[in-house]
């Protein structure tokens, strides 16, 4: 018989249960139990050992398409990717960049001809490779990168040059031992014009790991942490390739140098390849999600069992889960991994349907919400795994500071996440941008300055568009009860509204300042600047409403009563810890009275006190095994998590 918190891990599995199940039982085997290796060396060989264990077991053919020997599943291969990171993110990152990154570039941007001849052996591992993006001078700015690719017609070949100190290529993952082809991203350059940037397949070493002539190779060494990728730095001193090393599914050159492109606008051609590689950027945020998953389950199973402090005529000491403050530390966290799992779900869906579809057939709008909306996720994930996994160490006391329990390594390897696929203060202001200039094309590439002359004129009033299940969302907020009293604060239409009533606020009054900014201030970045932390701040409500509205959705989809009470009671919190997080916005604008801000307060209690009982069933609905906790603190109640030293 199927428990409770079974129908609800089955539930927050979502539509990729069975990928995600087939990890757990991948990783349930002693190569894979988490571990703490600070030693370079031995971290990066057990890496790379645990990498050729799942590619003899096939684990990354799915993800790539039927045309080209796959499975044609790429939402099965994003869940399967952030399944790892409950094994250790090192493994994640490095089969991330594998199969994700290198191979992606490959098939998403490359035609037959590089099909053919690479994506079997870099499924098997046959192949090593790297994905050289990032510089040491452009990190998201791609657009500014300086590395170039010349074309040289009298050879027929394409010259790499690292024209700068500041091109180096930086932060590579494989770049440092492994991976002997990168696939880069230069300035293409032929006729003595760039077309932009354009992605090349670069062989850096040969069969004994030298670098290849003109190719010079360094190791980043120790970082925080992800101490299992060999992470490097590259530079080019006019390395040769041949012209069909070109990736160019979405522009060419032809022998004698002519650029040829379907895609006339640069903007456009160059936002159409990036956004075929959105599937790297879905896959962090889903990634860190998992990763405070597994921090959350360790800090709550050890606060079930770690007693400190006597009650008033209680002989025996009180569990560190019965105290109210420590609810408040760790069950809005689970409230909010929650969330943001239902949400990263339908993102992974909708990347999922567009990637399975014929590239001609899909809409350029539905593209756009998709990039928008991973970088929204991205970055909600990844804030709330940096906040939630220091949260739990701290929680743990001493204990949680000793690397035999996890936490620390938890938090030195996804505290980097923060920052690549993408600064989450840039991708934040991505989203804005998007929105406040409803997806027009137009806004690809624009510099702040130039954007804010496109937006002084072209701003409007945004319409909202729900993003879950769109009938039950709506009756939800026009059967709505708005009063007073605290138990509004539970109805979910009157949490709904509160969402949308101050995303479509910030959003307007956005809009309207960057109008008004632009007409008073000469300088264009000024005006940009001055108006930037309120851009920030819509982007972010617009992001809190998109994951409520997935985790209403998300309830409705458990086939048990009591697993839907359960997570009723869960939205309730989050979503009113969202509202009491900005609560100083919302009586600002006077959408809390004073009164009904404390109310806010008391529910968070209520709630806290409600899901005390259940707190396993909702520990074990997080999904992550055992196997995989590895913290040696569990094994037993220990001696003092209250000191250290």
């Amino acid at each position: 018989m199927t428990t409770t918190a079974e129908h609800i891990r089955i539930t927050l599995d979502g539509a990729w249960r069975q990928a995600r199940e087939r990890a757990r039982a991948d990783l349930d085997r002693p190569e894979f139990a988490p571990h703490y290796t600070p030693d370079l060396d031995a971290a990066r060989a057990i890496t790379l050992k645990q990498m050729r264990m799942l590619a003899e077991s096939g684990y990354a053919r799915a993800g790539f398409s039927k045309a080209v020997g796959g499975g044609g599943d790429a939402g099965g291969a994003v869940a399967s990717i952030e399944m790892l990171a409950m094994s250790d993110l090192s493994l994640m990152v490095k089969a991330g960049v594998q199969w994700g990154l290198f191979g992606g570039a490959i098939e998403n941007l490359g035609t037959t001809r590089h099909h053919e001849r690479y994506l079997g052996p870099l499924i098997d591992l046959d192949l090593l490779g790297c994905f050289a993006m990032t510089e040491t001078g452009h990190g998201s700015d791609v657009q500014s990168l300086e590395t170039t690719a010349s074309y040289d017609p009298g050879t027929e070949e394409f010259v790499i040059h690292s024209p700068t100190p500041s091109s180096r290529k930086d932060y590579i993952g494989g770049a440092a031992q492994h991976a002997t082809v990168a696939a880069v991203f230069a300035q293409l350059i032929t006729g003595g014009k760039s077309q932009g940037v354009h992605c090349f397949v670069v062989p850096i070493r040969d069969e004994n790991g030298d670098d290849l002539p003109g190719v010079t190779t360094s190791d980043c060494g120790h970082k925080g942490g992800l101490p299992g990728v060999d992470n490097g730095r590259i530079m080019f001193d006019h390395v040769r390739i041949p012209r069909e090393n070109l990736l160019n599914r979405y522009a060419d050159v032809e022998p004698d140098g002519t650029y040829v492109s379907a895609i006339e606008n640069p903007n456009r051609r160059f936002f159409t390849m990036v956004g075929t590689l959105v599937r790297g950027r879905v896959t962090v945020g889903g990634s860190a999600g998992a990763a405070a998953r597994v921090a959350l389950s360790i800090a709550t199973r050890y606060a079930l069992q770690r007693r400190q402090f006597s009650a008033p005529g209680d002989e025996n000491e009180v569990l560190l889960m019965d105290y109210l403050v420590h609810q408040r530390r760790l069950l809005p966290l689970i409230a909010r991994s929650y969330a943001l799992t239902f949400a990263q779900n339908e993102l992974v869906s909708t990347m999922d349907r567009i990637q399975t579809t014929p590239v001609d057939d899909v809409d350029p709008q539905e593209q756009r919400e998709l990039e928008s909306r991973a970088a929204g996720l991205k970055v909600a994930n990844t804030a709330h795994a940096t906040r939630a996994i220091q949260e739990c160490r701290e929680s743990c006391g001493g204990a949680g500071y000793m690397a035999e329990n996890r936490l620390t390594a938890l938090k030195a390897d996804t505290d980097v996440f923060t920052t690549f696929e993408g600064d989450n203060h840039v991708l934040t202001q991505l989203v804005a941008k998007e929105l406040l200039t409803a997806y027009a094309d137009e806004v690809r590439g624009m510099s702040p300055v130039e954007w804010m002359k496109f937006a002084a004129v072209t701003v409007s009033d945004i319409v909202k568009k729900r993003t879950a299940a769109q009938q039950i969302l709506q009756t939800l907020v026009d059967t709505r009860k708005d009063n007073e009293e605290d138990g509004s604060l539970f109805d979910r239409g009157t949490q709904m509204a509160m969402f949308e009533s101050r995303e479509q606020y910030l959003l307007s009054t956005a809009a309207r300042r960057l109008q008004a900014a632009s007409k008073r201030e000469e300088n264009m970045f000024d005006a940009f600047n001055f108006v930037q932390d309120h851009v920030l701040h819509a982007a972010q409500a617009h992001i809190d409403r998109v994951v409520l509205e997935a985790f209403v959705a998300g309830i409705d989809s458990c086939p048990d009563e009591a697993g839907r009470e359960l997570l009723s009671d869960l939205c309730d919190l989050y979503a009113l810890s969202v509202i009491d997080e900005d609560k100083a916005w919302y009586m600002e604008h006077r959408q809390l009275s004073v009164e009904r801000a404390k109310a806010v307060s008391r529910g968070i209690n209520e709630r806290c006190r409600t899901l005390r009982p259940h707190v396993t069933t909702l520990v074990e609905g997080l999904g992550v095994p055992e196997h995989l906790l590895g913290s040696a603190m569990l094994d037993g109640p220990g001696t003092d998590a209250g000191r250290l030293g």
